[in-house]
């Protein structure tokens, strides 16, 4: 049972090194091509204790660094068009919109490195926008750019470690409207409280650089539904938030009427909601 799994990631790594090896010829330094980074440390490590992260001299903002970070995000963009194109060829002409889902790798975002970015193969630093080229790839397919973290605020995440998820979505509003590619989001967390509400929303707007335009975010999931989704307060928190993602930027309504339609509507599903509780536990 444990051999199918092993043999397939030892093909995969082959494949990898044999890629890397060619494109390190390519490059005119052969020495480069035997294997990735080997002072990038290891998982629990913070960039600064390693010396290919670190701020100062680092091996990422070198020439080799350049080399194979370009090298390891270029085999997952090409691997994402691929998967595209095979997914496109069997949903064309079905009606089926494609979403592609990135993860939002907020930590350590404030740093120049952004370590577990490109750790994920994500080539994005402080000097050089990795999502852009994920959102051009996006495009030539069609497809959604899904991001996640939508609902966090920079001050909730830890500071030592200099997250900030925040600006990391303003990062790919901006890729996304340039490369014209339609965003959706989806929280990372669950959340039942309105500050979390009031941040997605926020953030759904799409008000990139103060400019508020027409632009918003195509869709948005919610996770995760469990009982506490259905308890009394926060169902009511919950179908007030949905009410007012429904509004919109197009919203002629004030948030009192919005907030009193909530209401109504928690009134009239109590039974229903009542039961779905029950059933989840």
């Amino acid at each position: 049972m444990c051999s199918k799994p092993l043999i397939l990631n030892y093909a995969m790594v082959q494949y990898m090194l044999s890629s890397l090896k060619a494109a390190a010829e390519a490059h005119g330094k052969p020495e480069w091509g035997s294997t990735g980074p080997t002072d990038a440390g290891h998982y629990n490590n913070w960039p600064e204790d390693t010396q290919f992260f670190r701020k100062e001299g680092g091996g990422w903002d070198g020439p080799y660094g350049e080399f194979f970070l370009t090298w390891y995000s270029q085999m997952l963009l090409e691997h994402g068009d691929r998967i595209l194109s095979s997914a496109t060829s069997i949903f064309d002409n079905t009606g089926v919109k494609i979403s592609v889902k990135v993860a939002g790798i907020h930590w350590h975002y404030g740093t120049r490195s952004h370590a577990p970015e490109l750790t994920a193969g994500y080539y994005n630093t402080r000097f050089r926008d990795g999502y852009l080229p994920i959102a051009q790839m996006l495009a030539r397919h069609g497809a959604i750019f899904n991001f996640t973290c939508i609902e966090m605020r920079d001050h909730e995440q830890p500071q030592e470690a200099l997250c900030a998820p925040e600006k990391l979505v303003k990062q790919v509003a901006l890729a996304t409207q340039k490369a014209q590619v339609p965003l959706a989001g989806e929280n990372a967390l669950p959340r039942y409280d309105e500050y979390a509400h009031e941040q997605i929303i926020r953030a759904s707007q799409l008000d990139v650089d103060g400019e508020s335009g027409d632009r918003e975010m195509c869709a948005f999931t919610y996770l995760r539904m469990n009982p506490h989704l259905f308890e009394p307060n926060n169902w009511r928190k919950f179908v007030g938030f949905v009410k007012k993602m429904k509004e919109g930027k197009s919203a002629h309504k004030c948030w009192e009427e919005v907030e009193r339609e909530a209401e109504h509507f928690v009134h009239v599903t109590q039974p229903l909601v009542q039961e779905a509780a029950v059933l989840m536990h």
